[in-house]
């Protein structure tokens, strides 16, 4: 017998019985049969479901994995004797190496703004594989790299795929996920991230041994091998059936649920799930035409100018809140100050009193320390809820940024008459990974994904991606200097943003788990007045009796 939910809030009235849950009403969320349990139960219940997933996010692996080649990469001899700009000592070596290390951010950026409508026409399947282009010619780039400016050139292009990739691979889980296991299965991306991490940091630790410069082209170079991998599995993705159903193609997007449920079209979950889909995209393309009259005729201007406008409808009544959330969340993941610890984690354990080879080895078990934490929201993301670990992940980071603040402004000067504050120093920054991982880390990943409406569920993943690749961007810029110059004021200023993400979160962060992607209207309660109540009643009585009429094949 299939698991029943929020059963204190069903309603009565026969048409919403009937048709089981559009749960677009601001007064009740109605009573929905699930698919099976939640959390890793869920995974174990839908195998194809989680294959899938598993192969989107391969683009996490390729950023983390840039994330961990660099790392250690700015501390090798030899790369430093090819880029002699970035060594310590040349005047303007921060500069140069915030500019390197975050052109990546920047190409980011862009990248995953132009995925948004990229995703929207050709698909989100075939968008990945787009993106996987792009970001095997950075890749090649970056290993034939000869000077500064073509190392750089090259880290942009990466990461203009590392950014599609980012902003579509949540997407499409999100669009092919049960709501039961969706948060879960959204973990996935930031667990990619964090096995890319660990992976690349430990393949760059062992090369760095290598004589000449095959000691960092060769981890460039490996990380096309998940890039081909990606490009391979691509072609065995169903697609998205929210995507067909926006663009109309109904019977499709029936058949792509059917196998992603590995259900027949008659189980009534999956005819529910189909017919709330279908409602929800009608909706909004009805919304959309109402909005935009005058750019419905279908000419190149027109189409032009309503892309510029549904971009414009992210910020406004019926979105807003959620561009906001969203956005707000990316902003606040790069400003607690993780990617800074990930990148110059060996130098901000050389502040800390620890020798070179042993910089080296703790920022590597650092990275683990974050993995097993973001492992951990495989459990809880979807039985505790997003909202809880973003509030506890705060308060944890926020206790371990002032520690080592004061610590560091202690000790700083004479650490090696020190030892022991100087290793509770480093307790604490693993403390603090720990937090990150099981946090701050997945949940905004994974929220953007769900928050939106299918008309502008592209758009908005792309809008708060982008936040996220900005501030990535800020932060991978003022980070070296901030280290250099103001010691334990770096800890100190993400303290104060640690502290500053728990009360925006306590404020306005919904909680989502358990709600179908349909049901996010009810959730932030941005589209309930009278008129949309009455079109979605007649939206979805027209659809029953389509139906109705014409009963779904076995």
């Amino acid at each position: 017998m299939a698991d029943k939910t929020d059963a204190k809030d069903t309603v009565n009235d026969p048409l919403d019985n009937s048709i089981q849950g559009f749960s677009h009403h601001a007064e009740a969320v109605f009573d929905r049969e699930t698919y099976g349990p939640a959390g890793l139960k869920g995974l174990v219940a839908n195998p194809y479901v989680f294959l899938c997933a598993a192969c989107s996010t391969l683009g996490g692996v390729l950023f983390g994995y840039d994330q961990g080649v660099v790392s250690v990469i700015l501390v090798m001899d030899q790369f430093l004797e090819r880029f002699t700009r970035v060594a310590d000592g040349h005047p303007g070596s921060g500069f140069w190496k915030g500019l390197m290390t975050a052109m990546i951010e920047l190409g980011a950026l862009l990248g995953a703004l132009n995925q948004g409508y990229i995703a929207d026409k050709i698909s989100r399947k075939y968008s990945i594989l787009v993106a996987v282009f792009v970001f095997i010619v950075g890749s090649v780039l970056q290993t034939a790299a000869v000077d500064y400016a073509m190392l750089t050139v090259a880290r942009f292009i990466g990461g203009l795929g590392i950014g599609m990739l980012s902003m579509v691979a949540p997407l499409y889980i999100s669009e092919i996920s049960p709501p039961e296991c969706r948060g879960t299965l959204l973990v996935l991306e930031e667990f990619c991230i964090v096995s890319g991490i660990v992976v690349a940091y430990w393949i760059t630790y062992g090369t760095r041994f290598m004589a000449g410069e095959w000691a960092w082209r060769l981890p460039f170079l490996l990380q096309m091998v998940p890039a081909f991998i990606l490009a391979g599995g691509v072609f065995l993705l169903p697609f998205s059936p929210r995507w067909l159903a926006s663009k109309g193609r109904n019977e499709e997007a029936l058949t792509s649920l059917t196998k992603l449920r590995r259900l027949p079209s008659s189980d009534k979950r999956v005819y529910q799930e189909y017919l709330d889909i279908r409602a929800e995209a009608m909706f909004h393309q009805q919304v959309s035409a109402e909005r935009h009259p005058t750019l419905q005729d279908g000419s190149q201007k027109s189409s032009l100018l309503l892309e510029v406008a549904s971009w414009a409808d992210c910020f406004k009544r019926g979105c807003w809140r959620r561009t906001h959330i969203g956005i707000g969340l990316m902003f606040f993941q790069q400003f607690v100050g993780i990617n800074a610890l990930i990148y110059y984690s060996p130098t901000l354990f050389e502040t800390m009193g620890l020798d070179y080879d042993m910089q080296l080895v703790m920022s590597g078990v650092l990275n683990v320390t974050q993995l097993v934490g973001v492992f951990s929201s495989v459990w809880t993301m979807d039985t505790i809820g997003r909202r809880p670990l973003l509030l506890t992940g705060s308060i944890f980071m926020t206790i371990s940024h002032i520690i080592i603040a004061v610590l560091v402004g202690l000790y700083d000067k004479d650490w090696p008459s020190h030892r022991a504050q100087g290793w509770t120093s480093v307790a604490f920054l693993f403390f603090y990974m720990l937090s990150f991982g099981a946090s701050w880390g997945p949940v905004p990943w994974a929220m953007p994904s769900e928050i939106f409406p299918s008309s502008l569920r592209a758009k908005g993943v792309a809008l708060s991606t982008c936040s996220n690749w900005l501030n990535n961007f800020i932060i991978g810029l003022i980070t070296p200097p901030l280290v250099q110059n103001t010691g334990y004021g770096a800890y100190v200023f993400f303290a104060v943003f640690c502290l500053l993400s728990f009360v925006w979160t306590f404020f306005f962060v919904p909680e989502t788990t358990g709600r179908t992607l349909e049901q996010m209207d009810h959730v932030f309660k941005d589209s309930t007045n009278e008129a949309d109540e009455a079109r979605r009643h007649a939206i979805e009585a027209e659809l029953l009796r389509q139906e109705t009429e014409i009963p779904p094949t076995p």
